[in-house]
């Protein structure tokens, strides 16, 4: 926790936007909600939940494929997903906010994927804070999603769909199709 601080203080951040669908962790018990909340605000920092709103687990079927992942676009046009947008771009506008989920690589986190990712689409900039330290711009970012930016340049290929890239199904999801 004194590490996690440490490097919130170091990049002025004021607000934490937990943005866990799921806000335990059974290796990490320090970043439960509850004990999370406390130690923030013994700190110095407010602790605001918007998982229910931004989480990358949302409730309904409707949001994910057979496969169990998770279909952005979808999420981006619900209006829980727009309300906690909006609530966060209102903390950005008055502090320094960092947005909290349990991967430290931002590769194929949903923080960046879905809610970065319409962030930038808003003219909003979006650093990553890692692990050593370091402030991580977007641009620093490779890999398969600025390869399939690419190729949707061409006719004859088709964009990938805007999903998770694990299947983050809390239940297996059945096929839809049935095999005697």
């Amino acid at each position: 926790m004194d590490h996690f601080l440490s490097l919130l203080r170091r990049h002025s951040v004021k607000v934490i936007a937990d943005v866990r669908s799921h806000p335990y962790s059974k290796y990490a018990s320090q970043f439960n909600h509850e004990l999370l909340m406390k130690a923030l605000r013994e700190a110095g920092f407010q602790y605001v939940y918007l998982g229910a709103e931004l989480g990358g687990r949302p409730r309904g079927e409707a949001y994910y494929d057979a496969e169990g992942h998770v279909l952005y676009d979808k999420v981006a046009e619900s209006s829980a997903f727009q309300e906690g947008l909006m609530r966060l771009e209102k903390g950005l506008r008055q502090h320094v906010v960092a947005m909290l989920c349990a991967e430290e690589d931002p590769t194929g986190c949903h923080r960046r994927l879905l809610v970065g990712h319409v962030l930038a689409e808003r003219g909003i900039a979006v650093g990553h804070i890692r692990g050593d330290g370091r402030l991580q711009a977007e641009g620093e970012l490779s890999g398969a999603e600025a390869n399939s930016n690419q190729l949707s340049l061409f006719d004859e290929i088709e964009a990938p769909p805007w999903k998770s890239i694990p299947s983050v199904s809390l239940k297996r999801r059945q096929s839809s199709s049935s095999v005697f």
